[in-house]
């Protein structure tokens, strides 16, 4: 008789593979064992033996989801209301001396933890975030973050983000809060060195990403680019987020954003963008051409009048398209399945009612994110060999009365919704709608000092 697996979730509504095949299976289960998936079957199929089983009836089970943006820390100045009416530029430049003048490793930690707990209570099991804030006093910020995201086992890839551009040299940031270029790229091939591991189902994983054309040189993007190819990492900025960002680009370099992103080396599927709400017809063709992945922030980029971004139209071009959150001082929350259910909409909205539907959407925030993070086949599907990142999602209450036919449908069209259960690499970091780590209120509770540092004019 064959030895139990590790783990069984069982006698699901509907277990939602993602697969390259998207198989389908009701009354589904699925196997994980030493932290991979080792099987997956339906009602009809036999399912092992397991030390630990889940029962999943009545429940919607899904790969984890998948984030490809975020800037952590922003949680320390969230509904900030100063800025809660501000466009990007103007709400940058009046954060930027709060941010820098306060953050240090304790409150990078404390950010990292409490938004990576929220990340998980929402169903992700695998966070980007893109940190571009490194004051040379405020200590080793990417170590905190990494830090914490062990402790809460959430599969993390921090991206060591930089910003070299300067008020007095034409750009946005102070003078503080910007780094020498020949430092920045030392300290990227540093963390690399340190921290990024790119064995299969590694738990983290460096990239590397210049903030922003309005932040940083074309000489740092191209340098980067270069150092990304011999390092064998991947690159991610901000690019073609809104029509400051495009009138930026063409009053400094003359050239619009997607043409600025090509000419410094970056048009390759090595890189992923966040946003990406303004490209043309002809610069989706290229973007796609070329493999770009996309990260879709559908709630920061209506809170700050960004646009919606043409999700549809860079999927069928080619794009991989996942979902980012984007720092909690513009979405505010950070929930992928809010993100997911707003990509459904908008996508509705801007190309037509049969072009996005939730398939589509938890195809984007499953494996549309894995690809963006070029692990696709390894995270964002249950299939046989896969990581064990799996949510479990119980669909039952007034809000889910009536939801019959389709469980998938009824996961984002009814809610708001929150993951019953999460597992990384098999192990539960939610259970029964409780993050499982027991240091959550003496987090909250410190998050909560270090945040009043940020905003100095409450008492």
């Amino acid at each position: 008789m064959a030895e139990p697996v590790d783990l069984l979730i069982d006698e699901a509504w509907l277990v939602a593979t993602m697969d390259e095949e998207r198989r389908e299976l009701a009354g589904g289960w699925v196997a994980i064992d030493d932290g991979y998936v080792v099987g997956v079957g339906s009602a009809t199929d036999l399912a092992p033996r397991s030390l630990k089983r889940i029962n999943a009836s009545g429940c919607l089970i899904t790969p984890g989801l998948v984030n490809t943006h975020h800037h952590l820390f922003q949680n320390l100045t969230r509904a900030y209301r100063p800025m809660t009416s501000a466009p990007l530029f103007d709400w940058l430049r009046s954060l930027y001396p709060l941010w820098t003048a306060s953050i240090d490793e304790e409150s990078m930690y404390l950010a990292a933890w409490v938004g990576l707990a929220e990340l998980a209570m929402s169903g992700c099991t695998t966070t980007s975030d893109h940190h571009y804030l490194h004051p040379a006093r405020a200590g080793d910020l990417l170590a905190a973050e990494i830090r914490a995201a062990r402790e809460l086992s959430m599969r993390f890839h921090p991206t060591y983000g930089s910003m070299s551009l300067s008020v007095k040299d034409g750009g946005l940031p102070p003078d503080d809060a910007v780094r020498d270029e020949d430092d920045i790229l030392a300290e990227s091939e540093r963390h690399v060195s340190r921290w990024h591991d790119p064995a299969f189902g590694a738990m983290v994983r460096v990239a590397l990403a210049p903030c922003s054309p309005f932040t940083v040189t074309p000489d740092l993007m191209r340098r980067t680019a270069e150092l990304a190819e011999r390092l064998d990492v991947r690159l991610h900025t901000h690019l073609a987020e809104n029509s400051e960002d495009d009138e930026f680009s063409i009053a400094q370099f003359g050239l619009r954003p997607v043409e600025l992103y090509e000419d410094v080396g970056w048009l390759t599927d090595r890189s992923w963008g966040a946003h990406v709400v303004r490209p043309n017809d002809a610069e989706i063709a290229r973007l796609g051409a070329a493999g770009v992945g996309i990260s879709h922030c559908p709630s920061s980029n209506m809170i700050l009048s960004s646009g919606i971004a043409p999700v549809v139209a860079m999927r069928d071009a080619g794009c991989p398209v996942g979902l980012g959150c984007d720092g909690s001082s513009s979405a505010d929350a950070a929930s992928l399945w809010q993100e997911a259910r707003l990509a459904m909409l908008q996508g509705k909205l801007v190309a037509g009612v049969d072009q996005m539907d939730a398939r589509a959407a938890l195809e984007i925030a499953t494996r549309g994110g894995a690809a963006c993070l070029g692990r696709l086949g390894e995270l964002g599907e249950l299939s046989v060999g896969a990581v064990g990142d799996v949510a479990v999602w119980r669909l039952e209450g007034p809000q889910f009365a009536g939801v019959l036919d389709d469980p998938i449908e009824g996961w984002l069209r009814c809610g708001p919704l929150g993951a019953t259960h999460v597992f990384v690499h098999g192990k539960e970091i939610v259970s029964d709608g409780v993050l499982a780590h027991p240091n959550l209120e003496d987090c909250l509770s410190r998050h909560r000092l270090a945040a009043r540092r940020f905003q100095p004019q409450i008492s």
